[in-house]
């Protein structure tokens, strides 16, 4: 499977998908740590991959979505942004309502 197959996979196969440095438990970077705080927060359920572990896979999604940054969030397939963009849409609640009308159920804030 082609890196590109994987990441369509990824994103079409999850509702949430972060693609960041580090983990989830674990952020190595102070943005990808931002959104994940924000996604806790809210009690959204998401998949997170790292791309410190791949080069391919870190080259790959930023060709994937034409966004030159890391981290990249994507809800239902559709790429949102990164941590400056989904921090604008939490702090307007536009994030909760874009799970909301995609159906994504969100579960009480950690």
């Amino acid at each position: 499977m082609s890196i590109e197959q994987f990441i369509e996979n990824e994103v079409k196969s999850n509702d949430v998908v972060l693609f960041m440095k580090g983990t989830p438990q674990f952020p190595q970077c102070g943005f990808s740590g931002q959104v994940v705080q924000i996604l806790d927060h809210i009690g959204v359920g998401y998949k997170g991959h790292n791309v410190l572990e791949s080069p391919e896979l870190r080259d790959g999604i930023k060709a994937y979505s034409n966004w030159p940054t890391i981290p990249q969030l994507y809800v239902k397939g559709e790429f949102v942004g990164g941590c400056d963009i989904v921090r604008e849409m939490f702090q307007a609640g536009e994030l909760q309502k874009m799970f909301a009308d995609k159906g994504i159920t969100l579960g009480a804030p950690a």
